[in-house]
């Protein structure tokens, strides 16, 4: 009983958010903040600012003695400088042509260069490395990949296909350290391999259905595995609340959030990132900002970090509950915990946690759509609520329609319209008085058109008929997986979701590893959950009698050295 309603309260505490965030439409607006960057111009172009002692001229006139400076401004005469602040703590000089930044110069509050930035490092912040000190260490990062491989490694088979599949998963963080160290140019292409094999992966998992040889988890205890799962568990909220302010995703996110409490119109720079996101992001944000309220500054900001561990536990929990599902009794538990070990020592579901990012609220809306799988109506309003969101989950609503294959047209109707519905409620709850135009400009249209160095596309223009492939590939995966294979399990359907997540991230102009918590729940309950000893009962209500009765006699002849480790 307790299964079969947890989607159910999922359902009912998400739409709660949502109708709490349009009845505080009446409170009264107080002034805020735009969503930016902490950037402001000094109040004096002669005079030192609060703690510094150098003024915005002698800044300026540092700069210019830079060998970058002086090769730019011997091509561009008319080169403009411009002094900013950076968060009370440094000078960052900017110099252009019209509205095109080509080179910055920060300097300390004495005049010290600290860093001079050329190329696409004056228009990504993201792109100069040294993103986070913290998860950056190799004595971080290294620790969570040994403990992530370690209940799956099987020493008596090295070269079962799940060994190769973690360490693709792991592999990311080649591409990652590159960009850490300031690599950028090498970091950006070598995100796309393990994003082809894992699209190829879980293609064949979700189409095949076939179960490996072996136990899921070899070696170590149940006991061990709940233990570890849960101190890994209790690492990520500690990292999560040690790791300093939040970045400008977390940020933008706890505005929004203040911004529709009282009733004010989001949609008034692009560039601020402020208005970006669907309205489930805000309404989903709302209670952590109410209990932890923005005060107008971009500092620590608790509801953010709040908000990012809340919804990496609720994750946890739902893939816990979804294992369960899957297996019943101990089987189900066991399994679990290694879903949870994975999730929790995945390196890259802990980098959104610690730099409070709202990728977290995706992953767990996906999850629990997964789990509500049984339902068509529960899966459709939180596949929804997870479009709504963050919009790409809207390329999932084909599987999700289709179901595991169910004969007639009302279930994929009704998963259909309960979807629409959601999204509509919630576009409806958020519209700005220009109207749906606007709302679309702002969100959907300004993530279709936006510009950036993060992907091949945007790193080399020259490759644009590659990424309309891509684009061709991610649609014809969309659209074929609702059809192949014609019966799927609840494993098989999440190894397709993965495989959609996959496919329209690769011809996105913007993509960074904070996209991976999007389909590593897939992945790990497809990669995983294949160890499981019997086919997952809710599949069984569109079974044939002929099937039923085989699967029953294929049930009964397993033992226990069948079920997961």
């Amino acid at each position: 009983m307790i299964r079969s309603r947890t989607p159910l309260l999922a359902l009912i505490a998400s739409v709660g958010i949502l109708l709490l965030s349009a009845g505080a439409a009446s409170a009264a607006p107080q002034g805020v903040d735009s969503v930016g960057l902490p950037l402001s111009s000094p109040a004096s172009q002669t005079v030192p600012p609060p703690g510094f002692a150098t003024s915005a001229r002698q800044a300026v006139e540092i700069a210019l003695s830079t060998k970058a400076v002086r090769r730019l401004r011997a091509r561009h005469p008319r080169l403009v400088a411009s002094a900013y602040v950076w968060a009370g703590k440094r000078w960052e000089v900017d110099f252009g042509v019209g509205k095109k930044d080509l080179v910055e110069v920060d300097l300390t509050p004495t005049g010290r260069v600290l860093a001079v930035w050329t190329g696409a490092q004056v228009d990504s912040y993201q792109a100069r490395g040294h993103f986070d000190k913290l998860f950056d260490s190799p004595w971080l990062f290294a620790p969570f990949a040994l403990l992530f491989l370690l209940p799956f490694v099987d020493p008596r088979r090295p070269f079962r296909l799940l060994h190769l599949d973690l360490l693709v998963l792991l592999s990311f963080g080649v591409s990652y350290f590159l960009f850490t160290g300031g690599r950028f140019d090498a970091a950006v292409p070598l995100a796309y391999p393990p994003l082809l094999y894992l699209l190829g992966r879980l293609l064949v998992a979700g189409v095949r259905g076939r179960r490996p040889v072996g136990k899921l988890v070899p070696l170590l205890s149940t006991p061990l595995l709940a233990g570890g799962a849960f101190l890994l568990m209790a690492a990520r909220i500690v990292l999560g609340l040690v790791d300093g302010r939040p970045i400008d995703v977390g940020y933008a996110s706890v505005v929004g959030a203040d911004r529709v409490w009282h009733h004010m119109v989001l949609y008034v720079n692009h560039a601020s990132h402020g208005d970006s996101y669907g309205p489930v992001t805000y309404f989903a944000y709302l209670p952590f900002e109410r209990l932890f309220q923005w005060h107008g500054t971009w500092d620590y900001l608790p509801a953010a970090h709040a908000a990012a561990i809340t919804f990496d536990l609720l994750t946890a929990l739902g893939v816990f509950l979804l294992a369960r599902r899957l297996m019943p009794g101990r089987s189900g538990n066991r399994l679990g915990f290694a879903l949870v070990w994975a999730w929790a020592a995945f390196p890259f579901t802990l980098l959104g946690v610690m730099k409070g990012t709202n990728d977290g609220l995706v992953a767990m809306l996906l999850v629990y759509a997964l789990l509500a799988f049984a339902s068509p109506v529960r899966r459709g309003a939180v596949l929804g609520l997870a479009a709504a969101a963050k919009f790409f989950p809207l390329a999932l609503l084909p599987l999700f329609a289709a179901g595991r294959g169910e004969r007639g047209w009302r279930r994929p109707a009704a998963c259909a319209g309960t979807f629409a519905a959601v999204v509509a409620v919630a576009v409806w709850a958020y519209l700005p008085p220009q109207g749906l135009g606007r709302f679309y400009d702002a969100t959907i249209g300004f993530q279709l058109h936006r510009q950036d160095f993060w992907s091949l596309w945007g790193l080399h223009p020259s490759l644009g008929w590659l990424q309309t492939v891509a684009t061709a590939v991610a649609v014809v995966v969309a659209l074929g997986v609702a059809f192949v294979p014609r019966r799927r399990s609840t494993v098989q359907v999440a190894a397709l979701a993965g495989a959609v997540a996959i496919a329209t991230q690769l011809p996105a102009t913007h993509w960074f590893y904070f996209y991976i918590p999007w389909f590593a729940p897939f992945a790990l309950v497809a990669l995983l959950g294949a160890y499981q000893g019997r086919p997952d009962r809710e599949e069984w209500h569109w079974a044939t009698s002929d099937e039923l009765l085989g699967r029953r006699r294929l049930a009964a002849t397993l033992d226990v050295a069948d079920v997961p480790g």
